[in-house]
């Protein structure tokens, strides 16, 4: 498909997160001044953060939007999976920008040709971008106050196999290959059991995040042992990451939506991380 003009207009400001751009910049802020930054490192390659609404996840995404604070990068690559639509590719907006209530974020077009050059299961469209979708959009207002100045590439994956997990890692390497690229994985973890079994699906996903092993990551995903609607763009983080120069993960936050609520009989798990040297 041809690139357009299109501008993604946001779907959950005023609902997810605030929709006037003072409260908003003053509701990130706050997240981020309640967040540490890990010392001793050199380079970060990679995020991994939670999509869900900021009163219940916007802690633990400030944990790792923090890591990446004053650091610069020309592009930011940020891969969701999608809720809305489903589709059998791999969809690299072909609009000019995502907007949000702090302004809109350019997308780096040439870029995203490149990446969909690649492979035929890279699609340059706008599918799976539709202005239901929650999942990409709610880590822009971050991104626009810790970095300010960056072009994006926004990715859906459909579906979200090995197969296309690859083939996006392997396009991520070769495009961003010495570059000043960021890679943000959107994905929230376990949804909707109770407080204790959410801990146990949720755990196999900290510990497989913290041993930087995406392989496991994948096969527990695959036999049931944890869950997450992201795991795609996770893995495909994982893997580009390591590929670019990343040699350590770690696992920054977890938490779930009843420790907000105080509701432990049905919560969804959220996790932040980092991948780098």
């Amino acid at each position: 498909m041809a690139p357009t003009d299109k501008v993604r207009e946001p779907a959950v400001a005023g609902m997810f997160y605030s929709g006037r751009k003072e409260n908003l910049t003053r509701e990130v802020a706050v997240f981020l001044e309640n967040s540490n930054a890990v010392e001793d490192v050199e380079h970060v390659y990679g995020l991994v953060a939670p999509h869900a609404g900021y009163l219940y996840s916007g802690g633990v995404a400030a944990r790792a939007y923090r890591q990446v604070l004053d650091r610069e990068y020309d592009t930011v690559v940020v891969i969701s999976p999608s809720h809305r639509v489903y589709f059998d590719e791999v969809s690299v907006f072909n609009g000019s920008a995502y907007s949000t209530p702090l302004g809109p974020v350019t997308v780096d077009k040439e870029l995203a040709r490149q990446i969909c050059a690649c492979h035929e299961d890279l699609l340059y469209s706008d599918l799976g971008h539709d202005i239901d979708e929650h999942a990409l959009e709610v880590h822009l207002p971050f991104l626009q106050i810790v970095l300010e100045d960056f072009k994006l590439i926004p990715i859906v994956m459909g579906n979200q196999d090995r197969e296309n997990i690859t083939i996006l890692s392997d396009a991520l390497v070769k495009t961003l290959k010495g570059k000043k690229a960021l890679i943000v994985a959107s994905t929230d973890l376990s949804h909707y059991y109770n407080h204790t079994k959410a801990s146990v699906l949720d755990e196999v996903v900290l510990e497989n995040t913290k041993n930087f092993d995406e392989d496991k990551l994948y096969d527990d995903i695959q036999s049931g042992a944890c869950e997450m609607c992201g795991s795609g763009p996770l893995i495909t983080t994982m893997k580009a990451c390591r590929a670019l120069g990343a040699t350590k993960s770690k696992v920054l936050l977890y938490r779930n939506s009843g420790d907000v609520t105080g509701d432990r009989n049905q919560v969804v798990g959220y996790m932040s991380g980092m991948f780098y040297k």
